[in-house]
């Protein structure tokens, strides 16, 4: 299937203001893109591309004074499959992870899995190791914490999402992936498009969603401790360690949110015209 996807977002700066943009489609998916979602910025202004230390395509710009809009807009080929599932994939001892996959045991800033350990290995110790633990603790997270956008807040970690049981998409992804690391399972941050293509109407306004990669089996998987089920169109953007590494926006200075829409849509190809009888 073919997808439509981008952002608009508009910023109010009362100075010249550096920022990075981390908008972009992620490598990885580069060769699917039939347009590729190149960022554009209004006013127009210089952009220096780089990759981060994750790999992760990031743009830098000084935005102007006043009113300053930046947007994306490509077109994407999907396999149309869902989330892959393998419940017999493994977990594997500690002393056999790649060396590149421990960083992703380890504390980071939103992720306190030295703190949650106890409470990790109380609750999910008796659930068999591998599969069915991530899972075990994505059906945790999805129970335990009600979803909000008025419950948004950018300093919430993983303790006080637990404590709090309130957040939104990156609070249930910080508290999954931290109980995973104290069960000694690698999780990552990820974070892009997920589409509502299977899911029932009426639908929620598009935004940018955040979910969690772990290691089993030598893979990376998907696990969605928000959405919980089945889902289609998921199209990366960004991965580390939590999403301190992975902002969409960073500025390095005051700044005014006052625009933001985000879209992925199918697009429905047009049938065949039948062929006429000669």
């Amino acid at each position: 299937m073919r997808m439509r996807l981008g952002c608009r977002l508009t910023f109010q700066l009362p100075a010249p203001t550096p920022m990075i943009l981390l908008l972009n489609v992620h490598y990885s998916r580069a060769s699917d893109l039939e347009q590729p979602d190149l960022l554009v910025t209004d006013p127009s202004v210089a952009i220096e591309a780089y990759r981060d230390d994750f790999g992760n395509w990031c743009n830098r710009v000084k935005a102007p004074v006043g009113r300053f809009v930046v947007s994306t807009e490509g077109l994407i080929r999907d396999t149309g499959l869902s989330d892959p599932v393998d419940e017999a994939a493994e977990q594997h001892p500690v002393e056999q992870l790649p060396g590149n996959v421990l960083t992703y045991l380890l504390p980071s800033r939103y992720c306190e899995s030295d703190v949650l350990s106890d409470f990790a290995w109380k609750h999910f110790s008796e659930v068999p190791p591998g599969w069915q633990r991530a899972q075990a603790v994505c059906d945790f997270v999805h129970k335990h914490v009600r979803f909000g956008y008025e419950h948004s807040r950018a300093t919430r970690t993983a303790v006080e999402t637990l404590n709090e049981g309130i957040g939104v998409c990156r609070d249930y992804t910080h508290l999954a992936i931290a109980l995973c690391r104290c069960l000694n399972i690698p999780a990552r941050y990820s974070t892009g498009y997920v589409s509502d293509i299977g899911q029932q109407p009426p639908y929620a306004p598009m935004d940018f969603a955040a979910w969690m990669e772990v290691y089993l089996g030598g893979k990376w998987w998907v696990f969605d401790p928000r959405n919980n089920d089945t889902r289609f169109g998921r199209v990366l953007i960004a991965r580390g360690r939590d999403a301190a590494d992975v902002p969409l926006t960073h500025s390095f200075g005051h700044h005014e949110l006052c625009g933001f829409e985000v879209w992925i849509d199918k697009i429905e190809e047009a049938a065949e015209p039948s062929r006429g009888q000669n």
